[in-house]
C-alpha cells in the first residue's frame, strides 16, 4: 500500500486530545497518513474535536465510523473495557488496528483477536512499544553481556496517586477539557495494572523474555475518589503485588498501587551478583545508550528519550506535544501497512502481558500460583 492510510480515531478522551489528534494532524504526515475520522459517545465531543484538529469526519457511534468513516485503520483509544469488543468489529470490518494500553482484559480475548487478524491478514500493533526505546534495548544488552553478573531479581510497577483526577484537560467547562475519568476506578478495565504499570510490563518481559508463573495479592484500598466535588465508586483493584517467576529461580516484583513507589518511575530495577541497573543507572552511575547526549539536552530526560524514537522527529518535539510514544506506535502500524515492515510493538507480547495481569488476578483470588501459557 503506497497511498496514505486513513487513520480513525476511536475515542476523543484524554489520551486522544493531548496525544494522538495533536501529533496525527500535523503536516508532515500528509504523505503517509490521513485523519480521516474520529467518534466519541459524549455529544458534542467528536465534533469539537475534528474541528480543531481538522479531522474530515465525526462520529457519535462506533459503529458509524467503521461503515462511514472511510478508514483503513483505527486506533481504539477508549476505556480498556471496550477493547475487545471494539477491536472485533474493527477486525471483521477489515480494518488494520493500533491498540492503546491494554490489548484486551483477558488472554482469551487478546488470542481471539490476533487469531482474527491472521485470517483475515489484518495488521495490529499494541502499545505499549516499550523496546522500541533505545535504553531499554541498552539494558537488555547490559544484562547479556554479564554487565550484573548473573541476574538474581528485578522489579517494576507504578502507582495511580491521583494523576487521573488531576489533569488539566479534565478541569474545564467545555467537552474538550472536561473528560471523566471514572472508568479508570471501575471494572472492567479499570486499577494500575492495566493503565500504567502495563507500561513496567511491557519493558521488564521485553528485557527478560516471558515469565512463567505469577503470585499475587491484590485488592481495592481506595473505595472512593473524588472528582470534581462528586465522588466515584471504585472497584477496580487498586492495590497489587505480583511476584513473577521467569525460570531457573530468576524472580520479579511487580505492582500496580493506590499510591507510593519503589522504582524510578516505569524503569525497572535488575539486581545481580556484581551489579544493579535502577532506573537509567549502572552501579549508581548514568550508562549510555544511542542518542542519550542528544536525549539529555531536551527539558527532561523523559521527554528526550521519547525524542530518541523512530518518528519523532521535526515538530513531534515542539513544546507542549505529548504522549509521544502512542504517536510512535501509531506510526509502526502505518509503516506495516504502507510497506510491509512488521513492528517489535507485537499484539502477541501485549497478550502475554494481559496473561501476567489477568493471572496474577487469578492468582490473589485463589491464592494458587498460576502456570502462563503464552509467549512471544
Amino acid at each position: 500500500m503506497s497511498k496514505a492510510v486513513r487513520v480513525g480515531v476511536v475515542g476523543a478522551g484524554s489520551i486522544a486530545l493531548r496525544g494522538i489528534l495533536p501529533h496525527l494532524a500535523m503536516e508532515d504526515l500528509s504523505d503517509r497518513l490521513t485523519l480521516q475520522a474520529v467518534c466519541d459517545p459524549v455529544a458534542g465531543r467528536a465534533e469539537a474535536a475534528a474541528e480543531k484538529f481538522g479531522v474530515e469526519r465525526a462520529f457519535i457511534e462506533y459503529d458509524d465510523l467503521l461503515k462511514h468513516g472511510d478508514v483503513d485503520a483505527v486506533t481504539i483509544a477508549s476505556p480498556i473495557g471496550l477493547h475487545y469488543e471494539q477491536g472485533k468489529k474493527a477486525l471483521e470490518s477489515g480494518k488494520h488496528i493500533h491498540f492503546n494500553k491494554t490489548m484486551t482484559t483477558t488472554v482469551a480475548e487478546a488470542t481471539d483477536l490476533i487469531e482474527t487478524a491472521r485470517r483475515k491478514n489484518l495488521r495490529v500493533v499494541v502499545s505499549p512499544g516499550e523496546m522500541l526505546r533505545p535504553h531499554n534495548q541498552q539494558i537488555k544488552k547490559l544484562i547479556a553481556d554479564g554487565a550484573l553478573g548473573t541476574l538474581v531479581w528485578a522489579a517494576c510497577g507504578a502507582a495511580f496517586g491521583q494523576y487521573h483526577e488531576k489533569e488539566s484537560i479534565r478541569q474545564g467547562g467545555d467537552v474538550l477539557s472536561n473528560v471523566d475519568p471514572s472508568w479508570y476506578y471501575r471494572k472492567p478495565g479499570g486499577g494500575p495494572l492495566y493503565d500504567m504499570t502495563v507500561y513496567a510490563l511491557h519493558a521488564l518481559t521485553g528485557i527478560l523474555g516471558p515469565a512463567k508463573r505469577v503470585t499475587s495479592m491484590s485488592g481495592t484500598r481506595i473505595k472512593e475518589r473524588e472528582f470534581r466535588g462528586q465522588m466515584v465508586r471504585c472497584d477496580a483493584d487498586d492495590n497489587t503485588i505480583m511476584v513473577l517467576d521467569f525460570g531457573d529461580n530468576m524472580y520479579a516484583m511487580a505492582y500496580g498501587t493506590a499510591a507510593g513507589r519503589v522504582t524510578e518511575g516505569f524503569h525497572g530495577s535488575y539486581f545481580g551478583t556484581s551489579g544493579q541497573i535502577v532506573g537509567l543507572t549502572l552501579n549508581g552511575e548514568p550508562f549510555d545508550y544511542p542518542g542519550a547526549d542528544f536525549a539529555r539536552t531536551a527539558p527532561t530526560l523523559n521527554q528526550g528519550n521519547q525524542w530518541l524514537l523512530p518518528h519523532v522527529v521535526g515538530p513531534h518535539r515542539s513544546q507542549g506535544t505529548q504522549e509521544h510514544h502512542v504517536y510512535e506506535d501509531i506510526m509502526q502500524l502505518v509503516d506495516w501497512v504502507r510497506e510491509g515492515k512488521p513492528s517489535v510493538a507485537t499484539a502477541e507480547h501485549g497478550r502475554h502481558v494481559v496473561e501476567i495481569i489477568e493471572c496474577g488476578y487469578r492468582a490473589a483470588e485463589t491464592g494458587v500460583t498460576q502456570t502462563l501459557t503464552t509467549t512471544f
